[in-house]
């Protein structure tokens, strides 16, 4: 099978390119580093691709300037002729009103308006914690944001998004979530301690109607799917 991937040099994008070369397709990263710009189409040419799986991702808080891009990527790979696009999506993004959220309601409205689509949602990978505490980081304080997660490995996303690519379009799939619960500042204190970075770490809830809905589960998954097995303790043993 011929595969693309969309932002296949992210951080479960990347996984997605390493899964499916050990399962032996051939494998396309479509990236800008390779020459492609998915918001424009710029360099892209999917002549003989069987499916894309599409990782890609942008650093926002803003609504705005997330349904711009999800919108004008998905648009992009839907103008061509591929037979199955594969989305990566967030669990709870239809539930917690986060800016970024916005836009990866739009990719999943147009992926699953077209037969060809296919939409994972994922919850937070075990990488996030690091990235809240890099993001976090107010001179000697660290403030941890209260909220419940149920964070899975990046390699068993890409391992499951491989599997659906590998199938034909299924619409939703069932959501995947790691095996526990946790509060994230909890994992956060756990990555500072692991990594010896100094700093007092202050778990802080945040305001407003966000803060509320990731309290309360907003991030976790409502019913049965997928569970992965790789535990956060043994991805940060690792």
């Amino acid at each position: 099978m011929r595969m693309a991937v969309a932002g296949g040099t992210g951080a479960v994008g990347r996984h997605v390119v390493e899964v499916a070369r050990e399962r032996g397709h051939e494998v396309l990263v479509l990236a800008r580093s390779a020459g492609v710009d998915l918001v424009t189409g710029e360099g892209l040419d999917l002549a003989g691709v069987d499916v894309v799986v599409d990782a890609s991702s942008v650093q926002t808080l803003s609504a705005d300037t997330s349904t711009r891009f999800f919108e004008a990527v998905t648009r992009t790979l839907l103008a061509t002729p591929v037979p199955h696009l594969v989305a990566l999506s967030i669990v709870g993004c239809d539930v917690v009103d986060m800016g970024y959220y916005e836009g990866k309601r739009r990719q999943e409205e147009l992926v699953l308006a077209d037969p060809r689509g296919t939409v994972l949602r994922a919850t937070q990978f075990h990488e996030f914690a690091g990235q809240m505490l890099e993001r976090t980081r107010k001179g000697p304080f660290i403030l941890a944001p209260r909220m419940r997660s149920q964070p899975v490995a990046a390699r068993e996303v890409g391992e499951a998004l491989v599997d659906l690519a590998e199938g034909p379009p299924v619409g939703r799939a069932e959501d995947l979530a790691g095996p526990d619960e946790h509060d994230m500042a909890h994992l956060i204190g756990k990555v500072k301690k692991a990594s010896g970075v100094r700093g007092l770490l202050i778990p802080v809830a945040v305001p407003g109607v966000v803060g509320r809905q990731i309290r309360a589960g907003g991030l976790l998954p409502t019913g049965p799917g997928a569970r992965g097995k790789q535990t956060f303790d043994e991805w940060l043993a690792r």
